[in-house]
């Protein structure tokens, strides 16, 4: 698919994976939408790319107005193309039960899983409403969404009971997605992170390089959002990827706990 030309929502767009596929896609010529909860953050990078590049429109992946208001900014610069769905709120989390006997809060529970699973189906099922009603090219294709799960979708560690069921949950319908909307000309994808440095872990880079860059088979170091973004692109531009989940981790898998 070509990417020049097209109209992209980054959701969000403002944070460190979306950051990094906001600028990398307004490199390829994209125009997009920075959908993110944070202002501050989103205006700011608005300002640095330049609003005839990027537009912020401040989002709540979980109310539905709020992304039905970021697809219409999208409509406004040309045709959407391409959704990448790459917000976040941290992964971190407590055990089912905790050492003193004490439940894992259903409350911070639900959060977790309207956030990371919820919202990203809100999201995925808004904007294919408004991809399919576009005119195709090439071989028919529509669109692209590309969702964000997560390793831990696979082999969660402790205490990310809540985190790894919202991203098994990306993981488990990013297919089935990408089988229900084939004909509208929509193709579906996710990347599964590993270990990659962004704001969510709250610590340094040299403080998480020195937990995380050991474990990492090769190369010896966590991932960087730039790589991120790059696979991105790539699945944007490959008409052929569809209904996959590809995991970008340098080969690592995660034991049952962090290391320290």
């Amino acid at each position: 698919m070509k990417l020049d030309g097209s109209v992209a929502i980054v959701t969000g767009g403002a944070g460190g994976l979306g950051e990094a596929a906001t600028r990398c896609l307004v490199a390829e010529g994209v125009r997009v939408v920075i959908a993110d909860y944070d202002p501050d953050k989103g205006k700011k990078l608005q300002e640095a790319i330049g609003e005839d590049r990027a537009v912020f429109v401040q989002t709540d992946v979980t109310d539905t107005p709020q992304v039905l208001a970021a697809i219409d900014a999208a409509l406004a610069l040309g045709p959407l193309r391409i959704v990448a769905i790459c917000h976040g709120a941290g992964g971190g989390g407590t055990r089912t039960v905790k050492a003193d006997g004490t439940p894992h809060d259903y409350d911070a529970y639900k959060r977790t899983i309207e956030v990371y699973l919820n919202g990203t189906f809100n999201v995925l099922r808004l904007t294919a409403a408004a991809i399919g009603k576009l005119e195709p090219h090439g071989e028919g294709e529509r669109g692209v969404i590309v969702l964000t799960a997560s390793i831990a979708g696979y082999e969660g560690t402790i205490g990310q009971v809540a985190y790894a069921a919202a991203k098994g949950g990306v993981i488990g319908m990013t297919l089935v997605a990408a089988r229900d909307l084939a004909v509208l000309g929509i193709r579906v994808a996710a990347i599964a992170p590993g270990t990659f440095v962004t704001p969510g872990y709250r610590q340094t880079p040299e403080e998480l390089e020195a937990m995380w860059g050991p474990h990492v088979p090769f190369p010896k170091r966590m991932g960087q959002p730039a790589e991120y973004a790059s696979m991105l692109a790539e699945i944007c531009r490959n008409s052929y990827v569809n209904g996959e989940v590809i995991r970008i981790d340098g080969a690592i898998r995660f034991q049952p706990r962090y290391p320290r």
